[in-house]
């Protein structure tokens, strides 16, 4: 029972989390801090297959977190090299 209640008091943090960076992410003023609203979204998402991977017992839901992770390095990178692009041409 103990486990069952602190895993939903976890998921609601974590969704509540989830919420208020996507209103960080909609009125965030530049673009890097937009980005960064971004990254953490999909550090939130990464937490919350993780607790379903706890909860639920199904290696699957790793995955997913695998290929968020990935997405997010990737995007993160991508978001860089556009900004440096960006000052270079200032």
């Amino acid at each position: 029972m103990i486990p069952d209640l602190l895993a939903t008091h976890l998921l609601i943090g974590l969704v509540l989390g989830l919420l208020l960076t996507g209103i960080r992410l909609v009125i965030g003023p530049g673009v890097a801090d937009r980005f960064v609203a971004l990254d953490m979204m999909t550090v939130l998402a990464i937490g919350i297959t993780a607790l379903t991977t706890l909860v639920t017992g199904r290696k699957e839901f790793l995955d997913i977190g695998l290929g968020l992770a990935v997405t997010g390095f990737i995007a993160t990178a991508a978001l860089a090299v556009f900004l440096e692009r960006k000052e270079g041409d200032q």
